[in-house]
């Protein structure tokens, strides 16, 4: 490696994600200098504090291009903390900006600055402990009113079902109410609705005061837990006679269906890979770039130059959303925003020769999102040089002498893959030897479904005997930040 790309790979790290040590020294930094109780965030309930997130904090642009282009000063290493503060007076979502690092001597409350205000605390995201508080509530509370309806007709058993929560949690600003859909509990329970959900009232701080407002089953809405077992004991209730999917889950297991063939063709670098990787900086033929993975929005690349010169940067994944649509009230009212369950955090290790080729260089990344300690996730980014498989260009001309001429075009791509819930998002961005970036998604995994009943073709495709494929728009959102010809000046 050259001692220009060396020299790059040491800039590059002010685009650097957070190393454990340095998220290890934010975490412990405040818990001392607070001055409040923090709790762990998997045993926080809703009425702690706790810290959900510590990921970097970036300089701002003016700082990085003075110290990547003029020599300039390096701009201070900081991590941006985001708190929740439920045991306190006036609960709330606070942003602190920590620094410097990796030895933290100073928090910022910045929060008013980036929101114009307070964060009210309804707008927290759900910690993991949530979910399960919720969990926990619906079987030792809620299950036991019904008990007749719960045991014959979804034939409950404590562990026969699962559920999922539809999001955001509530209609309107300050609502923290909660459909809560069940599906069996087998591989692949996306596909096994079983026409039961209930909403649940999460806007008490304290979990004892938790309540249900409304019950669903196959079309039918009822009061509470009572009623709806009220009104099956006397023959008012309509049953959907849903089998018992088997323990694997049927025609929703990902097990092998066919024997297995020969092996296919495989990826080969017959000289070894053709691109470096210098710190958190790749080099490929004219391209240079840094990268990143956020904890919460997902792949990021900086940096990205072209034959020397910069022409973007920043490249970066900022959110994806689903919105969908049925007659069930799960999911007429799901409107996913993924940045909530962690783009980045929800990365999952790359297996070799599937998700990429086996000659890929594999990368693990570092989060702390909802979690006591700094997460690892092994092998979740992988680089690779891929033959493009049709020629950039090429002519055979049958004039005397005849003549061929002829190009191979290949490209780089950098790729992580996101499993949020049922879906896997596949991220490529992809750098082609004629200067064009690309960006491309892949959407794998399984659909979100919902309960068939009455009009249900009018919000999707039956895929199953109780199992509708529900209409929904994927919206996927990227910034892109363009230096073309020179420094990218915003618009006020």
């Amino acid at each position: 490696m050259g001692r220009e790309e060396k020299s790059h790979g040491i800039y590059s790290q002010v685009f650097a994600d957070l190393t454990p040590e340095e998220i290890m020294q934010v975490k412990i930094y405040l818990q001392y200098n607070l001055g409040v109780p923090l709790a762990e965030p998997p045993q926080a309930k809703p009425s702690d504090n706790c810290i959900f997130s510590i990921t970097l904090q970036l300089p701002p642009k003016a700082e990085v291009l003075q110290f990547l282009d003029h020599q300039g000063s390096r701009p201070a290493r900081q991590a941006l903390a985001v708190l929740h503060f439920g045991n306190q007076q006036d609960p709330n979502v606070t942003e602190f900006v920590v620094g410097p690092l990796p030895n933290p001597m100073y928090h910022q409350d910045v929060t008013v600055q980036k929101y114009g205000g307070k964060l009210p605390y309804s707008r927290r995201f759900l910690l993991n402990n949530e979910f399960k508080e919720i969990v926990t509530f619906l079987k030792n509370k809620e299950y036991p009113k019904a008990p007749n309806f719960m045991q014959k007709v979804l034939y409950y058993n404590g562990s026969n079902l699962t559920n999922f929560p539809a999001l955001p949690p509530g209609q309107k600003s300050g609502d923290r109410k909660i459909w809560v859909v069940h599906s069996q509990n087998v591989p692949g329970s996306y596909l096994h609705p079983v026409g039961f959900e209930i909403l649940v009232d999460l806007s008490s701080l304290d979990i004892s005061h938790w309540k249900v407002l409304k019950v669903f089953y196959n079309g039918q809405y009822f009061e509470d837990m009572e009623d709806i077992e009220r009104q099956f004991i006397t023959g008012h209730v309509k049953i959907a006679k849903v089998k018992k999917a088997p323990s694997d889950g049927g025609y929703s297991s990902l097990k092998q269906r066919v024997p297995h063939q020969r092996l296919g063709p495989l990826h080969y670098e017959p000289r070894g890979p053709r691109y470096r990787i210098w710190n958190n900086q790749v080099f490929f033929m004219p391209w240079s770039f840094a990268f990143g993975i956020d904890a919460n929005r997902g792949p990021q690349i900086f940096d990205v130059r072209f034959k020397g010169e910069r022409i973007v940067y920043e490249l970066s994944l900022q959110d994806a959303s689903a919105i969908y649509g049925s007659n069930t009230p799960g999911a007429m009212l799901t409107r996913y925003m993924d940045l909530s369950f962690g783009l980045g955090l929800t990365g999952s290790t790359l297996t070799q020769g599937v998700d990429c080729p086996y000659l890929a260089t594999y990368l693990d990344r570092h989060y702390f999102l909802d979690s006591s300690l700094p997460v690892t996730r092994k092998g979740s980014i992988c680089i690779f040089e891929q033959n493009a498989e049709v020629p950039v260009r090429r002519h055979y001309d049958r004039s005397e002498p005849p003549f061929y001429g002829g190009l191979v075009d290949s490209a780089l791509v950098f790729r992580s893959i996101s499993t949020v819930g049922n879906y896997d998002y596949i991220w490529d961005f992809i750098f082609h030897q004629n200067g064009a970036i690309g960006i491309r998604i892949h959407a794998s995994g399984y659909i979100q479904s919902a309960f068939y009943f009455g009009d249900a073709l009018e919000f999707g495709n039956r895929v199953e005997e109780w199992t509708l494929g529900t209409i929904h728009t994927h919206n996927i959102n990227f910034k892109v930040d363009m230096d073309i010809g020179g420094k990218c000046t915003p618009l006020l």
